[in-house]
């Protein structure tokens, strides 16, 4: 899925003082009796022109719209009784929700520093609402922000992160099947040298009740960002955790080389561009695709592409590899992230 976060919209995102959500339910624990009587009941009320009311507790501001895309919208939100900021996701009831979803898998990996926290679900009869820690600006925006100059040692720290919210998630037996910049986001704040994993909609377990890896099948459609997405994807295959590295793998190039060779091809509508953007990967090789970087992202888009369908990625060794390479210009991961300092220039 799908959402685009807008860069003129970030200082909505900054505006608000963030605290951290454990002091926000010790918050709510200790006026539990005030915010009980105020949730009698599931209530939407449109209180101004730019402002709702959910819940007699939650205020949404239609006007401050932190990303969009084809299933729904996420607007800036607050807590009324201590003013605390949230993100509030918003879908309609009639066209294929999957909000309530997206909730679950989110329950399923919380209490982790990859991933925002989802604090409630909400459905009514015509929309339903997803609030969660509200976070800062994605990779996406960033990379334009900076004219699509990324150095190589903050692509390095970006790597070691991203790879280690990949393998957080993954242990949770849930693959991802969207990789791509917009989708992760920094924190803000004192996490504002973090990275997050958001948007799970098209999330999935790839183990089932027994904790056994599901099978493989064929003729799948195609699930994902059609740039970012793996070989085996673009085949009709099953995904797994080794398409979720593909797609890193290609994340990475992007920002390093700030193209790949099948962005810009034109087509006649979706089914022939993504057939295009196969045939394009197939036969351009990884040795074309990374010539004029450092070997490591040449040696990831492989290791990636060579995976068995049920095989555990190395994330260890793709961190070390990343890591290693930004020590050799200099910089290490004990201190301060390199693209900390980098972000302090906007």
């Amino acid at each position: 899925m799908y959402f685009v976060f807008v860069e003129t919209n970030i200082f909505f995102l900054l505006f608000f003082p963030i605290k951290n959500h454990e002091k926000f339910y010790l918050y709510l624990n200790n006026n539990k009796n005030k915010i009980k009587k105020k949730m009698s009941e599931e209530t939407i009320k449109q209180i101004s022109e730019n402002e709702i009311e959910i819940n007699n507790n939650l205020i949404l501001y239609k006007n401050k719209v932190l990303g969009k895309g084809g299933f729904g919208e996420i607007f800036l939100g607050e807590y009324i009784l201590n003013h605390y900021p949230l993100a509030i996701k918003v879908e309609s009831t009639k066209t294929n929700p999957h909000l309530e979803k997206e909730y679950e898998i989110m329950n399923l990996i919380k209490n982790n520093n990859c991933f925002p926290y989802p604090y409630k679900f909400i459905k009514t009869e015509e929309k339903n609402y997803l609030i969660m820690e509200l976070l800062g600006q994605s990779l996406d925006s960033l990379f334009t922000s900076f004219k699509k100059q990324f150095s190589i040692p903050l692509i390095c720290s970006l790597a070691f992160q991203m790879t280690k919210n990949l393998e957080n998630l993954h242990l949770k037996g849930i693959i991802h099947r969207d990789i791509k910049l917009g989708n992760f986001l920094i924190g803000t704040g004192n996490k504002k040298h973090k990275i997050f994993l958001i948007d799970f909609g098209l999330a999935k377990k790839y183990v089932d009740e027994n904790n056994k890896h599901i099978k493989n099948k064929e003729k799948k459609g195609l699930t994902g960002t059609a740039r970012f997405v793996s070989l085996f994807t673009h085949k009709g295959f099953e995904q797994s955790r080794r398409d979720d590295i593909e797609s890193l793998s290609y994340n990475l190039i992007y920002l390093a080389k700030r193209n790949l060779p099948w962005i810009g091809i034109r087509a006649k509508n979706k089914k022939e561009k993504h057939k295009k953007i196969y045939l394009k990967k197939l036969k351009v090789t990884p040795e074309i695709i990374c010539k004029g970087l450092p070997e490591e992202f040449e040696i990831l888009l492989k290791y990636s592409r060579e995976l068995k369908f049920e095989e555990e990625p190395d994330y260890s060794s793709i961190q070390m590899m990343f890591k290693n390479l930004l020590e050799s210009f200099g910089d290490d991961l004990d201190k301060k992230f390199f693209w900390e300092e980098e972000l302090n220039q906007i």
